[in-house]
């Protein structure tokens, strides 16, 4: 009996230990997965958007990802999409809690910085939120309306930050940009890396080509826990235009890229960023299955990414 007890007491206590390390450790959320325009896209009429227009539960926000510290209360998100009031509601679904303590950009392309407006007096009225952004993205939203107006109303605060130099988002949490190559109209273009506990989450949602970048992904993948990357369409010919006008690295030619490494590495890969017109967006797909057949995961909304 007493052996009995003990054992109870035992299993109590890891059971605990596990809560409250589930509860205190800093862990990222996906809140949306989808290309710019969400899905399904405006104005589509076309079979990829059919029953996502006919069912809401199968539409899905732009990409954006969350970055969450237990400890502190504190929550970050990466991109403001135009989607982000449903997913502020969502964070706050997992966290009880829908303050931001700041924004990180990536880029000045529609789906992942128009969001802002909400900080704005039209809407919330923010007091001084930290927006993190690089020095063009900067000069950007300093110089064009209506951003300007957020910052001469210090709804937000712009801190500038640097590629390939870590900054701290607080103690437990490390942020490190690195600029990517994307058609950078009105700013530079950067993925992020989030290093928690020694282990580190890569987030790529927009890039013209791998082998245009001077940085292997490849290798890149290899020293990093989670890659989150892009995937906005699934193979050459998915829209009727040229799609070399728009560069992305299709997932056809990822897959066959990321083929050789090993296993493990090819389950830290978590595609991303799916235009309206991906397959990878329709539930039970064969282009899912074949994805998940050859070891690699797709990036789903409300998704929790443990450090």
């Amino acid at each position: 009996m007493k052996k009995l007890i003990y054992l109870i007491i035992i299993i109590s206590f890891a059971c605990n230990q596990s809560k409250d390390q589930t509860q205190t450790a800093p862990f990222a959320m996906v809140l949306g997965v989808a290309q710019d325009a969400g899905y399904p896209q405006m104005s589509c009429k076309k079979k990829c958007c059919e029953d996502a227009w006919k069912n809401p539960e199968l539409q899905k926000t732009t990409s954006c990802l969350a970055i969450i510290d237990p400890i502190s209360k504190q929550q970050w998100i990466i991109d403001a999409t135009p989607n982000i009031k449903e997913q502020l509601y969502l964070l706050k679904q997992n966290t009880g809690n829908e303050k931001l303590d700041g924004i990180l950009l990536t880029h000045a392309h529609i789906g992942h910085y128009t969001g802002l407006m909400h900080f704005g007096k039209e809407v919330m009225g923010t007091n001084n939120l930290s927006v993190y952004a690089m020095p063009k993205m900067n000069f950007f939203l300093k110089n064009n309306g209506p951003w300007s107006q957020l910052v001469k109303l210090e709804n937000i605060k712009l801190r500038v930050i640097e590629s390939d130099s870590i900054f701290n988002l607080n103690e437990r949490i490390k942020i490190k940009p690195f600029l990517v190559p994307h058609r950078d109209e009105f700013s530079e273009t950067v993925g992020y890396e989030i290093i928690i506990n020694n282990k580190s989450l890569i987030f790529i949602p927009d890039i013209d080509k791998w082998e245009t970048w001077e940085t292997s992904i490849t290798e890149l993948i290899k020293k990093v826990d989670y890659a989150f990357l892009d995937a906005t369409f699934y193979e050459n010919g998915e829209l009727a235009r040229d799609m070399s006008e728009i560069p992305h690295p299709f997932v056809e030619e990822s897959m066959e890229l990321f083929s050789k490494l090993s296993k493990n590495d090819k389950q830290k890969i978590h595609f991303i960023h799916f235009n309206h017109t991906n397959p990878l967006l329709q539930e039970g797909h064969n282009a899912q299955k074949e994805v998940l057949k050859k070891g690699f995961n797709l990036a789903k909304e409300g998704q929790i990414i443990k450090f």
